[in-house]
């Protein structure tokens, strides 16, 4: 049997998922609202907007994914329409987006909605209108309660499962670890927090955690934590942070010369994150500043070459040719 992909595991589970709302009665179709013989309506909330709206890519993502889905005929002849919302990383906007879906879109099921606290927010609400949350962007370990919350299905690794594997990869390569620790304060944050500190504690005790700094979604920035981590002695950084904070986070921790063992969690670690938190200042300094008083502040890709268009470096005018000074 082949390896299924991500790709053929959505279908599968939105075909799955279809096949268990609705019912044939004496030969009748019966479908639950936002299903017919023609359509399949999801919804979804993720930030588009505010501390989060990296992971806004991940609803741009479903739409095209969906029109592909469609352009191919669609699952067993029905179209998908697929509403990506806004609820800017906030519970109160969550709910607010996930109530619309469900009661004035009338979506089937919600599919994807990122994010532990907002997700939170909707949990119970979902469960009790029978609504399924399918292939959450979060492995909070509350998601793992199918005695309890049914229609709730994770679409990441648990977060704790995570926790615990990067504890063993600390005690194997740096058994006397010195670990700071940066974590949201919310249950994301406490979830990866826990775990990783019992599997050190089961271990012995030689790796300890000497510090731990949090942070909130509406901290503006979180550099005083990064400072009072870098003080701090650690050889290792557990990074539990997201979006906005892990972009800072990688950031400042290159500008203060700090470069303790870096972990981050699974969430954190896409393109577009790393890209916000700018590359290497120091070789950059060196291959086009080397002599000089000039440093860079600030850098940032605008996207993805195409190695088979690439050209020579066009010539470059020297100072003198092209500035005057006044």
């Amino acid at each position: 049997m082949r390896n299924q992909s991500r790709r053929d595991f959505c279908a599968t589970a939105i075909a799955t998922l279809f096949a268990s709302t609705t019912s044939v009665r004496a030969g009748e179709k019966k479908y639950d609202p936002g299903a017919s013989d023609t359509e399949i309506k999801l919804g979804q909330t993720v930030p588009h907007s505010g501390p989060g709206s990296l992971y806004g890519v991940l609803g741009r993502v479903g739409e095209a994914y969906f029109q592909m889905i469609n352009e191919q005929g669609g699952l067993n002849g029905r179209k998908i329409t697929f509403l990506t919302l806004d609820d800017a990383y906030s519970a109160p906007k969550c709910v607010e987006a996930t109530r619309r879906l469900v009661e004035q879109e009338e979506v089937l099921a919600l599919f994807g909605s990122l994010g532990t606290a907002p997700q939170t927010a909707v949990h119970k609400y979902l469960n009790a209108k029978g609504v399924p949350q399918l292939l959450l962007n979060t492995g909070a370990s509350k998601w793992n309660d199918p005695k309890n919350n049914k229609w709730t299905m994770a679409g990441l690794p648990l977060y704790p499962t995570e926790a615990r594997i990067l504890a063993h990869h600390v005690i194997n390569v740096k058994p006397d670890a010195k670990i700071g620790i940066l974590y949201q304060n919310d249950d994301f944050g406490r979830d990866f927090l826990g775990p990783f500190k019992k599997v050190l504690a089961d271990a012995g005790g030689k790796a300890q955690v000497i510090m731990e700094q949090t942070y909130d979604l509406t901290d503006p920035t979180i550099d005083s934590q990064l400072i009072n981590l870098s003080k701090s002695g650690a050889d290792v950084f557990y990074n539990i942070s997201t979006g906005k904070a892990s972009s800072q986070s990688i950031r400042k921790a290159a500008e203060l010369g700090w470069k303790p063992l870096q972990l981050l969690s699974a969430g954190s670690t896409g393109r577009s994150i790393l890209n916000a938190a700018g590359f290497d200042n120091a070789k950059v300094d060196a291959e086009f500043f080397a002599g000089t008083e000039v440093r860079s502040n600030f850098l940032c890709n605008l996207g993805v070459g195409d190695a088979s268009k690439l050209f020579a470096r066009s010539p470059r005018l020297g100072f003198d040719d092209a500035c005057q000074v006044l």
